[in-house]
């Protein structure tokens, strides 16, 4: 469940009638999604996933259901990899009161994962217009960008929905000066981390017991997201900052 602030002023509060500024937003989601950006939310907005009041400056005001809504939409996308247009769906069936199973990657029983039917994709995807526009950039610097490994198209030349963020954090970078270029030590980095996690993940790949082998996926999700907060403790630690 996301908490929300309930009042105070000043930055990152929510103010007084009860709406949240978007750097508010953030911080409330941080809590359960540490990779969320502005600019995430923001490409869900266009997509019609949320639709926050404006003010007559323009600034975004997000209600609470805005928020919860927005948590809804990032749980779909991380536990059930769930393309935008189905989680749309799934959406406008909880607004009429309908309720929508979910497709489940897998469920525990007895110390083992056991495997589910997926209804749908089994990971999102979405195709290059879409990240051009997501994105805000041209066809040249998507180049520039796959040049150095920083995104990778699929053989049929859609991207894992990951690349939205991706390209949305390369961008935020850029505006402190860090080019594409900058990023290869990286994403060499993070290639080696991937393959220490496949080491240790190979046998259970490798099994021929289908339940094992979905128990490798949920033990590659689990040592993913423990070498992200790794990955994130050294960089502060090196850098001799503590983020929020």
């Amino acid at each position: 469940m996301l908490q929300t602030p309930s009042g105070g002023a000043g930055h990152g509060t929510a103010a007084t009638d009860g709406l949240m500024s978007i750097g508010t937003v953030l911080n409330v989601l941080r809590e359960e999604f540490p990779e969320v950006t502005i600019s995430k939310i923001r490409f869900l907005e266009s997509e019609g996933l949320i639709e926050p009041q404006r003010t007559p400056s323009g600034y975004r005001k997000f209600t609470v259901g805005d928020v919860e809504r927005l948590g809804h939409v990032l749980r779909m996308q991380r536990d059930h990899y769930l393309p935008l247009k189905v989680i749309r769906e799934h959406l406008d069936a909880m607004e009429r009161g309908e309720a929508m199973a979910l497709p489940a990657v897998g469920r525990q029983r007895d110390g083992e994962v056991v495997l589910e039917p997926l209804e749908g994709p089994t990971a999102a995807r979405i195709g290059k217009d879409e990240l051009l526009a997501a994105a805000e950039i041209g066809e040249e610097q998507l180049k520039e960008w796959e040049s150095y490994g920083l995104l990778t198209p699929m053989p049929d030349g859609s991207y894992d929905a990951e690349a939205v963020t991706l390209a949305s954090l390369v961008m935020e970078l850029g505006r402190f000066g860090i080019e594409p270029r900058h990023l290869r030590a990286m994403k060499a980095a993070a290639d080696r981390e991937a393959g220490l996690v496949d080491q240790v993940v190979a046998p259970l790949k490798r099994h021929r017991n289908p339940q094992t082998r979905a128990h490798a996926e949920a033990r590659t999700k689990e040592l993913a997201a423990l070498t992200v907060r790794l990955h994130a403790a050294l960089v502060q630690t090196a850098l001799g900052v503590r983020l929020p």
